[in-house]
């Protein structure tokens, strides 16, 4: 009745995945039974043993109580200890694949802001390119890297610093649309990855992560203005290959640097500098 309740699947996976102590607890099974019939054997607390061939012998209801509840016992406990360790299996690989999950997303997370790594932009730029013939959308890769920040790191130290760029993050985030990524790629250069959008949309997109850093970021007593160059390469007009948008995202952004404030550069291929500064 207990092995009909707990049902035959679990208990023989429990038996498979743990065949050694399933050994023991049938070679205990086996002891304990044998132990019972050498008892009775030898002192005759049954006395049917020698009697069973007899059509009238029948087993006593006191005989027939003793040994139902010596095999539900020991069936009990081989049950038993077979799903404590199948338990504890599953606790294992819940465990194993929580560590495993959490391992992942370190490796593909910014441990400072929370954001996308270089690697895991990189993995979304090789998808959206190898999805480029199938999916027909035009994507656009923004580069941004800050303006005076190393200010900040050289007067208040690196501690302000990274208060500070937890702070960008957070601006950027609100910044992005829910379906781009927003990475870290280090330092203080970010990466944005924004789906589905013509060169028009990609620059109201970029203004806004130049906007996000209108107002000073205030830490602790004192405020810091930092602002935005932002190079914009388009995929796939500017690139198809992840290296090659990268290496012209990076020549925008370069170009927006030189223009003194927070500026928008999208890549121009035909003349090699961008084609268009907002």
């Amino acid at each position: 009745m207990i092995v009909n309740f707990i049902g035959p699947k679990p208990l023989w996976r429990a038996i498979k995945s743990n065949p050694w102590s399933s050994a023991q607890d049938g070679l205990l099974l086996s002891s304990v039974m044998l132990v019972a019939t050498l008892l009775a054997l030898e002192f005759d607390l049954f006395n049917f043993f020698g009697q069973l061939s007899e059509p009238q012998r029948k087993i006593t209801l006191a005989e027939a109580i003793f040994l139902t509840v010596l095999l539900a016992f020991c069936i009990f406990a081989f049950v038993v200890r077979r799903l404590r360790e199948e338990r504890r299996d599953v606790a294992r690989r819940v465990s194993t694949k929580i560590q495993v999950q959490e391992l992942r997303a370190l490796a593909s997370q910014d441990c400072l802001t929370g954001l996308a790594n270089r690697r895991a932009l990189l993995a979304a730029l090789t998808t959206a390119t190898d999805t480029l013939a199938s999916s027909g959308h035009m994507h656009a890769l923004f580069l941004i890297d800050l303006n005076n920040f190393k200010c900040v790191n050289d007067v208040y130290g690196h501690a302000i610093g990274d208060r500070v760029l937890q702070v960008v993050a957070e601006r950027f985030r609100t910044a992005a649309r829910p379906s781009d990524v927003l990475a870290r790629l280090g330092g203080d250069e970010f990466a944005v990855i924004a789906y589905n959008v013509n060169e028009a949309a990609a620059r109201t997109i970029g203004q806004r992560f130049i906007a996000a850093l209108d107002s000073a970021i205030r830490v602790g007593e004192n405020s810091h203005k930092v602002g935005a160059s932002v190079g914009a390469a388009m995929i796939p007009d500017d690139g198809t290959a992840v290296e090659e948008i990268m290496h012209r995202a990076d020549l925008a952004m370069y170009q927006a640097k030189g223009q003194h404030r927070s500026s928008l550069v999208f890549f121009a291929p035909t003349e090699n500098h961008p084609r268009q500064i907002a």
